[in-house]
């Protein structure tokens, strides 16, 4: 796969490049738009016109004027001083989602920087040269300013990159791929540091992931309200019908699917209805599918937009200093993500509760062979226990603080890197939830032994047989559990039972 910046990025694209190493280039038609703001730029600087962050200085020095001569050190220096990361580095993905994104906003031709700074990041995406970026910094106000900074430091030649998993200095990277330093001219330091590149990279991969584990949701959930002979009325296209929510209708539409010819359901005739966790799947669920659809359209129009500052139209000879750079929209559904799935964890977490007690089951305590000798899946309630909290605590939303900085020019800030972080913790915790939740499926399955399963269950059970052995005897359950939330990541779960019975919703 190829993935063309200037042109139109999706999540898919970015998920591409970022997680895959899919090859970049730079769209053709999108050239003549960075030449013609390159353009418009140099005209400011030699007419001496008073530009923010070309022809001044940047935040609380925006009113002290630069002469043409020192424009150049004034984006080095920008450079310089705003890499004030601190923290562990970011993973490489995270780091090749900004560069993508910074290449492709400066790529849709409002931005006033040469096509060699373009090229430059392309070269480096192309050739694995990722720079060193600490993950803690940025206030998501003036975009992620800190972060971008040590992401355009590695283009002038400073700062550290890894190369094949080892770090070294930038300078010699460049070197060995036979590469220039950027020498930045007026604006591009300023350009390169602008913008939501940071939480929206994150945030897209992130939305990729949520997108997937909500899949695997509506699998392991079927397989426990198989394995607790549940009861398909809740599930009827009928009820939802009635409450034609998108996502609700969806998940219940899933559950039938996938449990389609089992004998396990309605197992169990003289029980009325289901505790709220089995029979209020849908609801729960389908509201957090919406949450993420919600989240993933802002994501999607952010890709595409320019946030750096000032913004130029040449065509119209204007210069607009704004703040597109805000990353509150972004920082609102990441927020918003981050509370769905936090909530997905909950029921999760009560539905691995249902399935190892006996007193709810009918089936073996923590469904162990030799209960009392043996302690069977009873530890995995607990990490599916710490799991769930710990997503509670992360679920507070960092879009409702702000602290000013810059003097008080950057009064109010979105906290938006704060909030992809979170995100994607919690998504990560919700992927080993879920695996946590199909393991115990699977293990409760085994007590019903000879029953048919549904068309999709079946599939789900036996990719996990393919990997992870039924517990007989106690054993060591981290490998088990990692195992498990591989199953879930890379896919091959969901993958299966698609395989089996079409593509979920």
């Amino acid at each position: 796969m190829v993935v063309e910046i200037g042109a139109t990025l999706t999540i898919a694209d970015v998920v591409a490049a970022a997680a895959h190493a899919a090859r970049v280039t730079v769209a053709p038609r999108s050239r003549p738009a960075v030449s013609a703001s390159r353009a418009f730029v140099e005209r400011l600087v030699a007419g001496g016109a008073q530009v923010y962050g070309i022809t001044t200085g940047v935040g609380r020095f925006s009113t002290v004027k630069i002469s043409p001569a020192d424009a150049e050190t004034l984006q080095i220096n920008i450079v310089r001083s705003h890499a004030a990361g601190v923290g562990p580095a970011l993973a490489t993905e995270s780091v090749r989602a900004m560069m993508l994104l910074r290449a492709h906003g400066l790529a849709l031709g409002c931005s006033g920087v040469r096509a060699e700074v373009i090229d430059l990041l392309v070269e480096c995406l192309n050739r694995g040269i990722h720079p060193v970026v600490p993950e803690q910094g940025s206030v998501g106000a003036s975009g992620d300013l800190a972060p971008l900074a040590h992401l355009a430091l590695a283009l002038i030649g400073e700062g550290e990159v890894v190369v094949a998993g080892r770090p070294q200095p930038a300078s010699q990277a460049l070197a060995a791929a036979g590469l220039t330093p950027l020498h930045l001219g007026a604006k591009e330091g300023v350009a390169l540091v602008n913008g939501t590149q940071l939480m929206t990279g994150i945030g897209a991969v992130t939305i990729h992931r949520a997108r997937q584990v909500c899949g695997m949701a509506d699998v392991a959930g079927a397989m426990t309200l198989e394995a607790l002979q549940g009861r398909s009325a809740a599930f009827h296209p009928r009820l939802h019908d009635a409450r034609p929510h998108r996502g609700q209708q969806a998940a219940a539409s899933n559950i039938v699917r996938l449990t389609q010819d089992s004998a396990l359901i309605d197992g169990a005739p003289d029980r009325v209805q289901d505790a709220y966790s089995l029979r209020c799947l849908p609801q729960v669920h389908g509201a957090v599918k919406d949450a993420v659809a919600h989240s993933g359209g802002v994501i999607e129009v952010e890709l595409n937009a320019v946030t750096d500052n000032p913004l130029l139209f040449p065509d119209d000879e204007l210069v607009l200093s704004g703040g597109n750079f805000h990353g509150q929209p972004v920082a609102l559904a990441l927020d918003y993500l981050t509370v769905a799935m936090a909530g997905l964890g909950g029921i999760i977490e009560r539905r691995v509760e249902r399935l190892l007690n006996p007193v709810l089951s009918g089936l073996p305590a923590s469904l162990a062979r030799d209960g009392g000798l043996q302690t069977g899946l009873m530890l995995a309630q607990y990490t599916a226990a710490a799991l769930a909290s710990e997503n509670k605590v992360l679920a507070h939303p960092a879009s409702v603080d702000s602290i000013p900085t810059s003097a008080n020019q950057e009064d109010h800030v979105s906290m938006g890197a704060s909030a992809a972080r979170k995100a994607a913790l919690v998504v990560r915790n919700l992927e080993q939830l879920v695996a946590i939740e199909m393991l115990c499926g699977a293990q409760a399955i085994e007590f019903r032994a000879g029953a048919r399963l549904g068309s999709g269950t079946a599939a789900a059970y036996r990719a996990v047989r393919d990997v992870i052995a039924p517990l007989s005897d106690d054993r060591a359950l981290a490998p088990d559990l990692a195992a498990a939330a591989s199953l879930v990541r890379d896919g091959g779960v969901l993958k299966a039972v698609e395989s089996a019975i079409g593509v979920l919703q």
